[in-house]
């Protein structure tokens, strides 16, 4: 390849690598956002959140728009929208500024996602794009593995808001690189057709859906407020359904929900993201609150899983090539429920040689899930459907990924609520409204419960772990549930055949 052509390729895998950083560096961090910040694990959340929502709504269509009006033109929209956004969330006042920032950088993510991988085929000769997809996929998921370890060096010697300070320079690096290398590239057979109102739709229902659960713990479910947003949210959803059908370019093509081996590989994958989103959220809140580590320690006690998924998925790769996803499918989810099992028995004592061990078996089944079920959903359907099948995969991923960590944060605050008031009622000591504020905010748990029971700062820790732990393995719970009712589906539709792509 010529020396334009490598440069091309560097700036093109550093703005993968960036987004791909992004949904690992930023976790380790959430004990020190939340104290900084004052705010409770349910708004906490929407830090992770409000980025999952942005690339549940937008992938597909900003995809789309790339391919028609010119994918540098949109990889240079998603650099600016990323370096900006990441401005506004290091500097960030108070939480709403710093969730709307996130859900920006979710929408330059996107792009991220999408126009790397689109652009290579312009720059790269035909028997070179293996090579140069390759490097890319590599160098970007270094920013996966990396996330957790990278993120707490910069937590402890600079503070959150730097994990966000450092992505301005890379874009600008990225824009350097890129200027005079990529040539323009659009996809000559796009007819410009868009599916607005099956965007808008998606863009719409799905937050309704969010809300109305998050609200449902503070307001109760039967909550006339909550109420309407999940009765909007369930129209809004069937609707796209119908839109959909008759659309001639679908943000989402549930006709290949009928292909055995895509629906398969979507459960795989949609059970994946839910798991990682909850377990992520939760583990650093355990490893800080319960355990007392500071940021960087939480960044390496984390970077077993990550670095599994990096060792792991050339492996899984070719035993695709050799079985099918299938196989590879099931031990994933083993491992993952596996994993979720051992996290339901942790507590402050929980030696740490197990717990990294539990974050390992994590790390594996994440790498035995990820590329099998995007090959299962892929390999199902015919090559001129490829893109589609991609972005109707990445839809269901997000917002698996979105519901799995809304859902088990509400599991979670239930759980610890129900138990401090059990904790509380057998020492006979009065309730209120503490109770709530106790379990939303953990960093200012042990104050709250200390000042309104009258215990000693030890006794008050105490009552804290076991408030939290409880909740965290509820949580847990969730996800040992969540790969075995996939493994249920994988083995209960085992004996049946895949329609020929040519259908």
């Amino acid at each position: 390849m010529k020396t334009t052509t490598w440069i091309a390729l560097l700036g093109l895998a550093l703005a993968s690598f960036l987004g791909l950083l992004d949904l690992t560096i930023v976790n380790t961090a959430l004990p020190e956002i939340q104290s900084e910040l004052n705010v409770g694990v349910s708004q906490l959340q929407w830090v992770m959140t409000s980025l999952l929502l942005a690339l549940t709504a937008s992938m597909v269509t900003l995809g789309k728009l790339a391919d028609l009006h010119g994918r540098r033109r949109f990889l240079y929209i998603g650099l600016a929208l990323f370096g900006i956004a990441s401005l506004g969330a290091g500097w960030a006042p108070n939480i709403h500024v710093l969730v709307l920032s996130r859900f920006i950088q979710g929408l330059g993510i996107a792009l991220l996602y999408t126009t790397p991988l689109a652009i290579l085929p312009s720059i790269v000769p035909p028997d070179q794009q293996g090579k140069a997809t390759g490097i890319l996929v590599g160098i970007s998921s270094l920013g996966l593995a990396m996330g957790p370890a990278l993120g707490g060096v910069i937590l402890s010697t600079l503070g959150w808001r730097w994990l966000f300070f450092i992505n301005p320079p890379i874009v600008a690096l990225c824009f350097l690189l890129c200027w005079n290398t990529l040539p323009e590239s659009k996809n000559q057979t796009a007819t410009g057709n868009l599916d607005w109102a099956g965007f808008l739709l998606l863009s719409v229902s799905i937050p309704l859906l969010i809300l109305g659960i998050v609200n449902s713990q503070a307001l109760a479910f039967l909550n006339p407020q909550v109420i309407g947003f999940i009765v909007a949210a369930v129209t809004g959803l069937f609707a796209l359904v119908l839109v959909e059908q008759r659309a001639t370019s679908p943000v989402i093509q549930f006709s290949l929900l009928t292909r055995h081996d895509f629906l398969v590989g979507l459960v795989a994958n949609f059970s994946l993201a839910a798991f990682y989103a909850i377990d992520f959220f939760l583990i650093p809140l355990y490893l800080h609150y319960v355990r007392g580590q500071s940021g960087d320690e939480i960044g390496f006690t984390l970077l077993p899983a990550t670095l599994m998924l990096a060792l792991w998925s050339p492996l899984a790769g070719r035993l695709v090539d050799k079985k099918g996803p299938r196989t590879a499918l099931m031990l994933g989810l083993t491992l993952l429920s596996v994993s979720a099992l051992l996290q339901t028995q942790f507590n402050a004592h929980t030696p740490l040689w197990a717990v990294i061990g539990t974050y390992l078996l994590f790390g594996s089944g994440w790498a035995w899930i990820l590329s099998p079920s995007i090959t299962a959903a892929i390999s199902s359907v015919p090559a001129d459907s490829g893109g589609v099948a991609a972005g109707t995969l990445g839809t269901f991923h997000n917002f698996g990924g979105a519901m799995g960590l809304v859902v088990g944060t509400l599991i979670f605050s239930a759980a610890a609520y129900t138990r401090l008031t059990s904790l509380v009622t057998d020492r006979h000591i009065d309730g209120g409204p503490w109770l709530s504020a106790a379990v939303s905010n953990t960093d200012q748990a042990v104050n709250i419960i200390a000042s309104n029971t009258g215990l000693n700062q030890p006794d008050a820790t105490d009552l804290f772990h076991q408030f939290f732990l409880h909740g965290y393995a509820s949580a847990m719970w969730l996800l040992v549930l969540l790969p075995l009712l996939s493994l249920g589906f994988l083995s209960l539709s085992g004996k049946k055949k895949t329609r020929p792509v040519s259908e």
